[in-house]
């Protein structure tokens, strides 16, 4: 899948941050999957995994405790290069999140 650097940077960047979070967090017998897509106008990396899940409580949690990491290294950078990060995600229920971007960010803000 051919798209800009720096929005392969982003998808790689905030992939690796998912994909650390579930290596701390999921559990030792947790299974994770990663599904690279190309959907023409739109690239989407999902990162699933069928670990212990998070709660709404422990984000919060975790920024107001100033940890930052899901804020910043998968939400925003994806929100840097026009996408999205959605998150999915229940104790118990494993984690996913779906990461989307623009193949070509400057072609979506052209009028």
């Amino acid at each position: 899948v051919r798209v800009p650097h720096g929005t392969g940077e982003a998808l790689v960047a905030a992939a690796h941050a998912a994909l650390t979070n579930a290596e701390q967090h999921a559990g030792d017998d947790a299974r994770v999957f990663v599904l690279l897509e190309d959907l023409g106008d739109d690239v989407v990396v999902t990162v699933r995994d069928d670990g212990r899940g998070i709660t709404d409580e422990r984000l919060r949690d975790a920024e107001r405790e100033g940890r930052m990491g899901v804020r910043r290294s998968i939400v925003g950078r994806l929100a840097d290069i026009g996408g999205e990060a959605r998150l999915e995600t229940a104790p118990g229920e494993g984690t996913e999140w779906e990461l989307r971007a623009p193949r070509d960010p400057e072609a979506r803000s052209a009028p």
